[in-house]
């Protein structure tokens, strides 16, 4: 039944947008029933989902398909169900915040476009995680980087935009290629392009099998260096589609490192060491990125790295407790990594939804030109503030919670009984660093955005719609609580986390207890620590006697002016310092001239390093080989130079290596 729920869920989703284009001469009610169609497939894709969480056990569909080497193969299981919660949700709020954000009567195709391949990348990455067959995974796949591509294109007619769309669909297939080897290896050894068939064949994990499903998978996550593709695509795209991006398509890369991982009965500890190093390194670079920009979404897509960093630390730490088997350490890397993707999805595409919101209303997302937005949007500061909270990591709310089961498992790597994983240990000073840099960076945000004085003539008129702020308020409520009830959640983690380790559910139950009290205990003393502030500040404030203002002498300075405040650059300017060795900073500066000087200003920039000083030099190097190898194929002499060259070198690669 739950599948059956999950599957009415994926057809709903993929045929909203054929309401909408049915529709298309009433543009508002279109845009409406596309709305209705995806909100009735989220629904019952995640009653389906929570029906499978509570009954504990896997359900599964088989049929057969003509495809070569294809079945339809679905199972859904504690795994699929859990990352099918922000699946269907996020896309849910991002539909209803669309119908005010991006309405249908003023974009016209553009909408309607949007629309048929927003519900499409939903079904897409739904159908990604009940398929239990290569063959169809790698299908759903390739849908979903498609919509991908079409969502990220809407606004086609801005040339950054393009860019970061093939950018985009560029990584995209590389990934896709990674993937097709890698379940090919896969098939080749076992004799099955089936899941359960590979699993059950006890295959011996490999390096090979590890950097192509890293490589693949990776891509689409978006770990540093191979996140190029991410901060161009997730700024291009309309605000709710970039909630989609970052909150559920950069999770199926984790999902299929998951997924296939559990398809071996041991995994080597060096495995873990790795994927914990990658983790480390994306946190910490795609955290300091993120301080260095000034493109409010550009700045949430690098935060989209730290926090798939961090996704990854837990599940390098649930690869170490497979390993070396330390049950305590699987569930709370595998708990702390799988609970960190809920919660990242919901404070991000709150964050997101809340950047659309002051972007729509000011018409720009440059931080240096925003300053005050509070005073006329007050309740979109309040939730953009919440967000912030949430994603710095802090107590009462969600991203505490997930980010301390992953402290645990650091803590936890001491006490093990082998003492190379001790190492791992090394984990916690990391979090605790991000976590610190994340805070500076959104009281950057925050601080400049939202408070103090305008900072240009971009000021908003007014508050967001309320279709505009219900979904977001609806995201920040389940933040809140997952934060105050974590135990809620730990059970479902538990089940998953056994039936990935091969392990029995006995083995966890204590681990389990102990990270759900710990969490418990400290986001309840929080949050009555921040009621008792709240009410003594109000008390503070009814009590306060009237007092008169009046104007006093200020040597001059009758009041602050907003070219006295700080800026982004300014702000963050002592931390980015520290992390110059990763930038390439770009800076266009007009000094002041003369004694009375008119004017002077500063600008700066960070490029994408990896994008910008490896791999731009790269293509327009091999651009240029190629155009003279073309030379030379228009001479038959050439042509057959390049070919006994190609011989020499096949016979040579033949006798020294083969």
């Amino acid at each position: 039944m739950s599948l059956v729920l999950v599957l009415a869920g994926i057809a709903l989703a993929a045929s909203s947008g054929l309401a909408a284009l049915v529709r298309r001469r009433q543009p508002q009610l279109a845009q409406r029933s596309a709305c209705a169609v995806l909100l009735a497939g989220a629904v019952l894709g995640i009653a389906g989902a929570l029906l499978a969480l509570g009954q504990g056990r896997a359900a599964q569909i088989h049929a057969g398909w003509s495809a070569p080497f294809a079945s339809l193969e679905l199972r859904l299981d504690g795994l699929s169900a859990l990352f099918l919660l922000p699946i269907f949700g996020i896309p849910a709020a991002g539909a209803v915040y669309g119908c005010s954000y991006y309405p249908q009567a003023s974009h016209g195709n553009h909408a309607l476009r949007l629309q048929g391949f927003y519900g499409l990348i939903t079904a897409a990455m739904a159908l990604l995680a009940v398929a239990a067959n290569a063959m169809l995974f790698l299908a759903a796949w390739e849908v979903m980087a498609l919509s991908g591509f079409f969502l990220v294109l809407t606004e086609h007619e801005r040339e950054e935009t393009r860019d970061a769309a093939f950018v985009y669909l560029a990584a995209a297939h590389i990934g896709t290629l990674a993937l097709f080897a890698l379940f090919a290896l896969l098939g080749s050894r076992s004799g099955s392009f089936d899941f359960e068939r590979i699993a059950r064949a006890g295959l011996a994990p490999g390096a090979g099998i590890f950097a192509l499903m890293l490589a693949g998978f990776g891509l689409k996550a978006g770990l540093m260096p191979l996140h190029f593709w991410l901060p161009g695509a997730h700024s291009a795209a309309p605000s709710h589609v970039s909630a989609v991006l970052s909150g559920v398509l950069l999770k199926a890369g984790i999902y299929g490192i998951l997924r296939v991982s559990g398809l071996f009965p041991v995994l080597p500890a060096w495995w873990g060491f790795a994927v914990l190093a990658v983790g480390a390194v994306s946190a910490v670079l795609g955290v300091a990125f993120a301080l260095a920009q000034h493109d409010l979404k550009r700045l949430l897509a690098y935060h989209s790295v730290e926090n798939v960093g961090i996704i990854a630390m837990g599940v390098g730490m649930a690869f170490i407790g497979r390993a070396t088997g330390e049950p305590a350490l699987v569930l709370l890397g595998f708990g702390g990594g799988v609970l960190h993707v809920l919660n990242h999805a919901l404070f991000k595409a709150l964050l997101f939804l809340g950047a659309g919101s002051v972007d729509r209303a000011c018409g720009t997302r440059e931080i240096d030109l925003l300053g005050g937005v509070a005073r006329v949007m007050p309740i979109t500061a309040a939730l953009f503030l919440f967000g912030a909270v949430a994603i710095s990591g802090l107590p009462p709310l969600n991203g505490f919670v997930s980010e301390w089961l992953v402290y645990l498992a650091s803590l936890r790597a001491l006490f093990s009984t082998v003492p190379l994983v001790a190492w791992s240990s090394l984990s916690a000073p990391v979090l605790a660093l991000v976590g610190g840099l994340a805070a500076a960076c959104f009281a950057k945000v925050v601080g400049i955005v939202f408070l103090g004085l305008p900072r240009s003539g971009r000021r908003p008129a007014g508050e967001a719609s309320r279709g505009m702020l219900a979904p977001m308020a609806a995201l920040a409520l389940a933040c809140a609580f997952i934060g105050l009830f974590p135990a809620a959640l730990l059970p479902a983690l538990k089940h998953a986390a056994a039936e990935w380790a091969h392990v029995s559910p006995s083995l966890l139950e204590e681990p389990a207890r102990r990270a759900a009290s710990s969490a418990s205990r400290i986001t309840v003393a929080a949050a009555i620590l921040l009621g008792l502030v709240y009410g003594l500040a109000a008390i503070r404030r009814r009590r306060a006697p009237v007092t008169t203002q009046s104007q006093t002498w200020g040597c001059g300075f009758a009041r602050p002016t907003a070219r006295m405040q700080y800026t982004g650059s300014s702000f963050a300017r002592m931390l980015t310092l520290r992390f110059g060795w990763a930038f390439s900073p770009r800076a266009r500066v007009e000094l002041p001239a003369g004694p009375f000087p008119a004017r002077a200003s500063y600008h700066s920039q960070v490029p994408d390093t990896v994008l910008a000083a490896a791999l731009v030099p790269a293509s327009r190097a091999a651009a240029l080989v190629a155009s003279r190898a073309r030379r030379v194929q228009h001479r038959v002499q050439g042509q057959a130079l390049l070919v006994g060259m190609t011989l020499v070198a096949l016979l040579a690669w033949r006798f020294l290596f083969w």
